[in-house]
This record gives structure tokens, C-alpha cells and sequence, in this order.
């Protein structure tokens, strides 16, 4: 009765999280499906087929005797990054990819989510197997948050500002009618030692693993993110063309884009408008700022002379009491580094986070385009490690500071 009810629930997850992927593409015309404005943001045909292409490779091809593949050459337009299972096109490529059509991609889609649901009703699935699922369904839900954030990039980078109908709130105040919200229910840790990593019985990735304890000293967070308005500040007393707030990586980029303000951010007529899924708008002055990389939120941390959290202070902070997170990916001042132990897995699943703990820096919370908890995993743990490059603006990132 266990491994039943196990295998019908993961059968549902399976079903809602396909299901999903598809509705977050509904509004899109056929000509949206294939643009890829820059290497980051890949277009959601290149999504819907990827995660399609990771249920036929690492599930039906090994498990299913006899499985005949959708196309033998949908592996290397499919494939990321995993160099295990073969060559692939080059990922900023995606975009002149004409063949295969957004119908076929779907047919791609119906023809493994058939397999895969006789799959998952068929047969008892071992533990390995069953947790290859979990990471399945887990893989997918992040390139929903992608192709929410690509989607964005695409139709941001478009002249007319199109507006789309997607489930996604970005402009929420933190707190109904409070402006400068910085030391509103800020978290304070006491001086001591600390566990840090994941410690539960459920899914989480392996960077989360290698649970050790940290020495912290006493250290007061902001409990809610930098808004909009605070960082306009910043702007206008000529944060951008100031050196000394800024890292010299961060000045470099600064003046390599001619930066001077976050991503989507316009000036019209002398008023600051950032482009959001309801179009172009007028910033809302009270809601968390978005869209800024790692040196922005770095220079505005020095800016007004405090700093970000370590990924470790951040945990602890979110453990010991209500911070406030969840709607923007925050930065952290840690590199993404692996754990006391950390030990990559055999195969290509071995792939899909080690070995990218070079150059990229760590990002705490969730965000408005997460998608939500379901009944197989936590997808907003506090232990979660999200990680990128300090110059990518286009996901959906904010501020919180040390303020003591």
C-alpha cells in the first residue's frame, strides 16, 4: 500500500508539473517560442523540449525495455550541459534553432508524458529511481522559474513592451503602507556556533549536503528587502558613477554597459518606469527593487556603509525567525563553494551542480516566479543554495543588508 500510494502521488506530481510548464506558455505567440535575446535566456521551445529530453534520457531509455526515442537527434538539441551524455549544441545557439518546430516540440512532449505516465503506473520503482524522479520533477520547476525570467527577457528587450498574462505578482509591497521598511523586523543572531545545511528527510540537491557548524558573530538583518525607492536614492546621489562603492569587477561592468540603473528600468519624461509582465509602468516606489546583480546589491550595500549577509548568516536568520523572504532571489557575500565533504555522484546527475562552484556567488530565499511547494518537495528550504555569475541581472534578485 506504501510504494502504491508513493508511486500514484509521484504520478500526480508528474502530471501537474508537465501541466505547468504548458500553461506558463499559453499566452505566448508562435514567434515568441523561438527569440533568444542573449546566451542567459533560452527560448521556451528550447525549454519545453529540454525538460522533456531529461525524462526520456535519464528515465525512459534506461528503464522502459524496448523504448523507441521521439528523434535521435533531439539529444544534442536537447541536451544543457551534460557533457556524460554527448555532444549538444552550443547553448547560445538555441535561438537559431528554426527545426524542430514548436509543434513538433510539443508532440515531443505528449509522446514522453505517455510513456512516462504508463511508466510511473506500471511498476514499483526502487529508491534510487524514485529519488531520480523527485530530482525530475525538481529540474522541471526550475526551468518554469527560467522560462518565467526568459520570457520576461524577451518580450522586455521588445520595443512595445508587450504585456502577458502569467502568474506572476512583481510588484508587491513587503508591507502594505510602510516605506523604508530596512529595520522593520529585523533578525538578530546571538555570537555562537551554528549548524548550517540541509538536515530533513525530503529532497534536497546535493550542494545543500555536508551539514557543519560555523562560528557567527552577533549580527543584526534587515527584515525585508531594499525597495525600489531606497535604491532610487542611491541612484540619483550618482551611485553609478561613483568608483568607491564598487568592487572592481562591479566599476568594470559598470563601465563596460554604461550601467546606471537596474534591468528594465526607463526613464520617460523625467520618471523612472521598469517593465513587468502588466507592461511598462511607473516603479513602485515601495516594492522590493529587482533585477539587480551581485555588484549592484554589493556598491548599495557600501553605498550606505553596511553590507550583505554571508549565505551562512542568511540561513541562520531565516531559521531563527521571520524574516521576510520569498520574493526576491537575495545576494549573499558568499561564493558558491562546496560543503565540508561535498562529493559529486557518479554519472551525469553528478553534473547538474559541482561542478559549477567556480566564479558564481550564493543566493538565499526564493522568489515570485519559484514555483510553489508541492507534496513531493520543499522548494523554498532555507538551506537552498541558488547560485550565479555576479553580473546576471535578469532573475529575479534583491537586497537585504547586514544593518548591525
Amino acid at each position: 500500500m506504501h510504494v502504491q500510494s508513493v508511486t500514484t502521488a509521484l504520478a500526480d506530481a508528474f502530471l501537474q508539473v508537465r501541466d505547468q510548464s504548458v500553461r506558463l506558455c499559453a499566452g505566448l505567440e508562435t514567434e515568441d517560442f523561438v527569440v533568444q535575446p542573449m546566451a542567459d535566456a533560452s527560448p521556451p521551445k528550447w525549454h519545453l523540449g529540454h525538460t522533456t529530453w531529461f525524462w526520456e534520457t535519464f528515465v525512459l531509455i534506461p528503464n522502459v525495455p524496448g523504448y523507441r526515442v521521439f528523434n535521435d537527434q533531439f539529444n544534442y538539441v536537447f541536451n544543457s550541459y551534460y557533457e556524460t551524455v554527448g555532444r549538444r549544441t552550443l547553448r547560445t545557439m538555441r535561438g537559431n534553432l528554426s527545426r524542430p518546430t514548436v509543434a513538433e516540440v510539443y508532440r515531443y512532449r505528449a509522446y514522453v508524458d505517455e510513456h512516462m505516465t504508463r511508466f510511473l503506473a506500471e511498476r514499483d520503482l526502487p529508491d534510487t529511481l524514485e529519488s531520480l524522479i523527485v530530482l525530475g520533477l525538481e529540474h522541471e520547476k526550475q526551468h518554469q522559474e527560467l522560462l518565467i525570467t526568459d520570457i520576461k527577457y524577451t518580450l522586455g528587450h521588445n520595443p512595445l513592451f508587450p504585456a502577458l498574462d502569467i502568474p506572476v505578482t512583481e510588484h508587491k509591497p513587503q508591507q502594505p503602507g510602510t516605506l523604508r521598511p530596512t529595520r522593520a523586523g529585523a533578525i538578530t543572531i546571538p555570537e555562537g556556533v551554528y549548524t548550517i545545511g540541509y538536515q530533513g528527510d525530503g529532497f534536497c540537491f546535493d550542494n545543500e549536503l555536508g551539514v557543519h557548524k560555523v562560528y557567527l558573530n552577533e549580527t543584526t538583518l534587515a527584515g525585508n528587502l531594499v525597495t525600489n525607492a531606497e535604491y532610487l536614492a542611491f541612484m540619483e546621489a550618482g551611485g553609478y558613477s561613483q568608483f568607491q562603492h564598487w568592487l572592481a569587477d562591479g566599476w568594470a561592468w559598470v563601465n563596460a554597459t554604461k550601467a546606471e540603473a537596474p534591468l528594465y528600468w526607463h526613464k520617460i519624461d523625467g520618471t523612472w518606469h521598469n517593465y513587468t509582465f502588466a507592461g511598462l509602468e511607473p516603479i513602485d516606489p515601495d516594492a522590493p527593487v529587482c533585477h539587480v546583480n551581485f555588484y549592484e546589491a554589493d556598491g548599495y550595500a557600501r553605498w550606505r556603509d553596511l553590507r550583505l549577509p554571508t549565505e551562512f548568516e542568511w540561513e541562520t536568520a531565516a531559521l531563527l525567525g521571520n524574516l521576510n523572504w520569498g520574493q526576491r532571489w537575495e545576494w549573499t557575500a558568499s561564493a558558491y563553494l562546496p560543503y565540508p565533504g561535498f562529493k559529486t555522484v557518479p554519472g551525469a546527475v553528478g553534473e547538474y551542480n559541482g561542478k559549477f562552484m567556480s566564479g558564481q556567488m550564493v543566493l538565499r530565499g526564493a522568489s515570485v516566479a519559484t514555483p510553489p511547494d508541492s507534496d513531493t518537495s520543499d522548494r523554498t528550504r532555507p538551506t537552498y543554495r541558488n547560485f550565479f555569475q555576479p553580473d546576471k541581472q535578469w532573475q529575479y534578485t534583491g537586497i537585504r543588508l547586514v544593518i548591525s
